[in-house]
């Protein structure tokens, strides 16, 4: 016991000493007096020239070191800049192996960093380069060096030591800026009156943290002043973290904002377990201008697969006004007054690795979303299922312009040059898809929606479906109600190539063309049920090339319907009354001409749809023509025929004589169908002659039976008096026979008789 003693009474007296040593030093040792020796030594070791202008202070209890104006230039330049340090530690917590920070002052730090024209910053010219007479410290043999011991997490817990109890009492760091330049892209970013105030840091307890800053860039010029406040905790062990009470606020304006102010705020509280591999944001919120999320989440797993629980919310905002806070442009719409309510609300949750949203409920405007979806972090596929009730897409597209208003674009167009509008025309096509994209996509979505008003066509009961893998693109399904019919259809691309390939398949089943045409094009020219197969092939990543390798066959039936705003009856009776040598003298025509079973197929052939077989049932009549369709044009021309099979109409000189049935009365259809649907069709005067020689022919052959029915009729009667005469003659022979034998018998009953 007596050496234990001992030992405690060497210990008590060496710390004494230490103590006491330390303290003389204090009391008798000038740092000012070591000045040129420390800046001469920083100059001998580096490029840096260092300036201790203001006095160097140490202190006993407590522990502490202070610096005040101090500078160091680099090449005659301001490189870093310090108005105050002072750094206090407790001397006794120190002998109680417990060290504590007493105070942390940090005045007036100043940095410049800046980057040459050649992309060097000048941080890298610190320390001199070295001469060629310097050698390298000399290489160790690999195999017979012997490794630095290390010691791994886990000796470290078998040791058993005790967590490190580390307090800070006061941290202060303020007006502090760092100045970055960058001279080979005109860059420039300031940090300023940058304060830092931390009291009590003491590991496992809450302490509080306030953080405020202000940055400033050139390109584009954009300013934050910016705020932080929180209560953060560390465990001990530094593998355990928690920050409450979050409030950070950030005022920016500049040049991304269009010159406006614009705040963004955070809040909530996180918690960390690194160990574990858990986090947790509960409470959290965040917003920029009138935009606003919140959230609760828990993630386990910091790898590549994590696990989410949670939820995740965007309450209801205005989009215009969003754009006009950041001072973004104006979305224009038809409808005003949408893009003023949107929302968004699921729970977050799936396997880990997959992010799954489930109950998602999306609301824009007028209409709501309903459904769910997960996408894969691994392998990037995406599965979703969404269904809507209604949209009315035509309340989002651009106002149409007020007659004689011009819009944006054509007065763009008008105010150019004629040789800038000829080297806008001849810029080239881009790519119409992604290809590279397209081959990485993984999808699986379905999609559906009650109500669809898009060009202001009215589709209902949406449904679609659509997949991807390895650059094959396929919507399975597409399908709807239309105007009293419905119609399906399937898509395929194939992007596996350089030289993406389309097939389109549809069916139309009775779709009433006469709303559809007039909501569609306000186009009222033709009315009935329209049947429609579609299959079509094309090849091409452009638009050009798509319409051009076109290929395929569209089959058409349109039931009972009419041609409106013309009237075909009335072009035939004007050519029979041509033949007739007659005047139509019927004056209220109508504006239809009713049909029956229209039918006739479209073969694609590029920007061509030609069509050879257009036949219908008219009253009295027969629809046949051909003719082509120049989509890229939108120009028509087709040869019609009204061939004349009965009474087509009561007006006396529309009679439907021999001579005039059978033949065809011509009618053309040409023009652009996009400009006036109405004014396509009319009689054709030049293809009449042909009608006229055929109502000849017609004529002559009723002549020539005419002739032939006289000559058989007069060689009939000549035959028949012929026949007559040799009758009459047979006769009066074959009385006087009759009488002379009647004689004869006479006598012979009177000779039996006794007579």
């Amino acid at each position: 016991m007596k050496a234990v003693r001992y030992v405690l009474y060497a210990v008590i007296a060496l710390i004494v000493l230490a103590v006491a040593a330390v303290a003389i030093a204090v009391a008798v040792i000038n740092p000012n007096d070591y000045k040129p020796q420390i800046e001469a030594a920083v100059e001998k070791n580096t490029n840096l020239q260092l300036q201790l202008e203001g006095d160097i202070g140490w202190s006993f209890i407590p522990l502490g070191l202070e610096l005040n104006q101090v500078e160091a230039t680099l090449e005659g330049e301001r490189f870093v800049a310090l108005g105050q340090l002072i750094a206090r530690i407790d001397f006794w917590s120190l002998i109680a192996m417990s060290p504590q920070v007493n105070t942390f002052l940090l005045n007036g730090l100043d940095a410049r960093l800046e980057v040459n024209e050649q992309g060097e910053g000048n941080w890298a010219r610190i320390m001199p380069e070295k001469s060629e007479g310097d050698s390298e410290a000399p290489a160790t043999d690999s195999a017979s060096a012997e490794p630095a011991p290390t010691e791994t997490a886990d000796t470290a817990q078998e040791t058993g030591g005790e967590a490190l109890n580390f307090n800070v009492e006061n941290v202060e760091i303020s007006n502090a800026s760092v100045h970055y330049n960058d001279k080979s892209t005109g860059q420039s970013v300031t940090l300023e009156d940058f304060t830092v105030t931390a009291s009590n840091i003491t590991l496992g307890s809450e302490f509080p943290l306030d953080i405020r800053f202000k940055v400033e860039t050139s390109q584009p010029k954009f300013a934050v002043d910016g705020s932080i406040n929180a209560q953060l905790k560390a465990n001990q062990a530094l593998n355990e973290f928690a920050m409450s009470g979050l409030k950070a606020v950030f005022d920016m304006n500049g040049e991304p904002f269009g010159g406006k102010s614009v705040t963004a705020e955070l809040g909530g509280s996180l918690a960390a377990n690194l160990e574990n591999e858990t986090a947790t944001l509960s409470g959290f919120t965040a917003s920029l201008a009138n935009l606003s999320l919140s959230t609760d989440l828990n993630v386990k797993g910091f790898g590549d697969k994590p696990a989410l629980d949670g939820k995740l919310a965007i309450s209801e905002f205005s989009l215009k006004q969003l754009l006009s806070n950041l001072g973004q442009p104006a979305i224009e719409t038809e409808d005003p007054d949408v893009l003023k309510a949107i929302a968004l609300s699921t729970n977050l949750g799936g396997e880990p690795g997959t992010v799954a949203l489930s109950n998602l409920k999306i609301t824009l405007d007028d209409t709501t979303f309903n459904g769910g979806g997960s996408y894969n972090l691994g392998t990037g596929g995406l599965v979703f299922d969404l269904n809507g009730d209604k949209l009315n897409a035509d309340r989002y597209l651009p106002p149409t312009p007020e007659e004689g208003e011009a819009t944006a674009s054509e007065t763009a167009a008008e105010s150019d040059s004629p040789a800038q509008q000829t080297a806008a025309a001849s810029q080239p096509e881009t790519d119409l898809l992604p290809l590279e994209t397209l081959r990485t996509l993984l999808l699986d979505i379905d999609f559906g929606l009650g109500e669809l008003i898009v060009s202001n066509l009215t589709i209902n009961e949406i449904k679609a479906s659509t997949t991807a893998k390895d650059g094959l693109l396929k919507v399975d399904e597409f399908s709807g109600k239309l105007y009293e019919g419905s119609f399906g259809a399937n898509v395929t691309i194939d992007a596996r190539s350089d030289n993406p390939k389309y097939t389109v398949r549809s069916d139309v089943n009775n779709v009433q063309t006469l709303p559809l045409l007039t909501d569609l094009a306000e186009v009222d020219m033709l009315s009935g049920g329209a049947n429609l197969t579609l299959a079509v092939n094309t090849s091409g990543n452009r638009i050009s090339a798509l319409r051009n390798n076109a290929s395929g066959d569209i089959s058409f039936n349109l039931a009972e319907g009419q041609f409106r705003k013309m009237n075909l009856t009335r072009m035939a009776c004007q050519g029979i009354a041509l033949v007739n040598q007659d005047s139509l003298t019927t004056t209220d025509w109508g504006t239809t001409t009713p049909f029956n079973d229209m039918r006739g197929t479209l073969k694609i052939d590029g920007n061509t749809l030609n069509n050879t077989d257009l036949v219908a049932a008219l009253a009295g009549m027969r629809l046949e023509g051909n003719g082509t369709v120049d989509l890229e044009q939108t120009n028509l021309d087709y040869e019609l025929g009204l061939r004349i099979v009965g009474e087509i109409h009561r007006d006396e000189a529309c009679r439907v004589t021999e001579y005039v049935e059978k033949v065809v009365i011509p009618v053309e259809c040409r023009g652009n169908f996009s400009e006036d649907p109405a004014g396509l069709c009319s009689f054709d005067g030049s293809r009449f002659r042909d009608t006229i020689k055929d109502i000849a022919a017609n004529a002559a052959r009723a002549k020539a039976q005419e002739e032939i029915d006289r000559a058989k009729a007069k060689a009939e009667e000549k035959v028949d008096e012929a026949r007559q005469k040799a009758e009459d003659k047979v006769n009066e022979k074959l009385q006087e026979k009759l009488g002379e034998e009647g004689g004869k018998v006479k006598d012979a009953l009177k000779g039996l008789f006794g007579q």
